[in-house]
């Protein structure tokens, strides 16, 4: 079951970043350097951590890197270092087949991890009803937070019925939604309030592409001829893997405004100038190719970890994507956490 102060947090929604994997130019893990992201994030306000997805590099799981309890039990030692005061949500990424699912399901639940974010991506063989069958095996070990991951890299389209299904699967407490598209995100909104489970979801954001106005708006459907409100309560994201500090102020801004008859209009306008800092650290104009590479070169660029370098070589920014970040930098400097990192740092001398 999921513990009382983390489902009270996870409803009030907060900040939740993906966690990044920090590592050597050789392409071995940095430590160091992973553990103190982990730290990065708990000063900067964040309510929790996802540790072992998308941002994080799949590849972790992989024979030849075999990272994935490693990773995820440096997260969870800083974790308890730090003797926080207030929740803070511990979120294992579980992807795989469902042997796969179940078996990293028990490391997440052993290491102490509260939830498991649920991939559904590389997975096409399987049927809409294969999937869920997974799911439930999996809710059957650790408390799931389900997850649409856009098609661009490695999810796939899912019905309406297939997520309707999903939230009435008990030990289901949250999806994030991060299909990239305003009409698969109304699917799984309509879903949840068509479910019988519509007030013990909580609704996420994954689309980094939209940050701002998810989190105010305020979705009505009807449901038997009555109207039901649902908001997209939090966000985890791989965009707030990077100036975090900014992004709690931002969140803390929104939250302040979003149950009002009346949205500042400077709160839209930094909506659009954080979708276009998500482009250039995305990669989005190469289908998000740089995507991690672009996160990482952001934290490198404050100090946080070495390099941009990922575990595969491939994996490396775009041409330009360097440029664009200089840009974001240059257009929007009241977006980044430079000062406060440099803070950090400092403190820590």
């Amino acid at each position: 079951m999921l513990k009382e102060n983390i489902r009270q947090l996870l409803f009030e929604g907060t900040v939740i970043p993906a966690h990044p994997l920090a590592l050597n130019e050789d392409r071995s893990l940095d430590e160091d350097g992973q553990r103190r992201l982990t730290n990065y994030y708990m000063d900067a306000g964040a309510g929790g951590v996802a540790v072992g997805v998308h941002t994080t590099q799949f590849e972790i799981r992989d024979p030849e890197f075999n990272l994935y309890e490693r990773v995820l039990r440096l997260a969870v030692e800083e974790v308890n270092k730090k003797n926080l005061t207030r929740p803070f949500i511990k979120i294992a990424g579980i992807c795989g087949p469902a042997d796969q699912a179940v078996e990293e399901a028990q490391i997440a639940k052993g290491l102490g991890y509260d939830m498991g974010l649920l991939s559904n991506g590389g997975l096409s063989g399987l049927s809409e009803a294969e999937l869920l069958d997974r799911t439930r095996k999996v809710a059957d070990v650790i408390p799931v937070f389900g997850f649409y991951l856009q098609p661009s890299v490695g999810g796939r389209t899912f019905s309406y019925e297939f997520w309707k299904e999903f939230a009435e699967i008990p030990n289901v407490h949250a999806i994030k939604i991060a299909p990239f598209n305003r009409y698969q995100t109304l699917d799984v909104v309509r879903a949840v309030c068509h479910s019988s489970r519509c007030e013990e979801i909580a609704l996420y954001t994954g689309n980094d592409d939209n940050i701002v106005n998810d989190l105010l708006t305020t979705y009505q459907v009807n449901v038997n001829g009555q109207p039901v409100k649902k908001q997209i309560i939090g966000g985890l994201l791989g965009h707030w893997a990077v100036w975090t500090q900014k992004a709690v102020e931002l969140f803390d801004e929104i939250k302040a405004v979003r149950d009002q008859d009346a949205i500042p209009v400077s709160l839209l306008t930094k909506g659009q100038e954080v979708t276009d800092a998500n482009a250039a650290f995305f990669d989005s104009s190469n289908r998000f190719k740089g995507c991690i590479a672009g996160i990482n070169e952001v934290l490198a660029r404050q100090g946080l970890i070495k390099g941009n370098w990922c575990l595969l070589d491939k994996e490396k920014l775009s041409p330009g994507q360097d440029n664009e970040i200089d840009r974001i930098y240059q257009d929007y400097p009241h977006l980044n956490d430079d000062a406060f990192v440099k803070q950090l740092f400092e403190s820590t001398k």
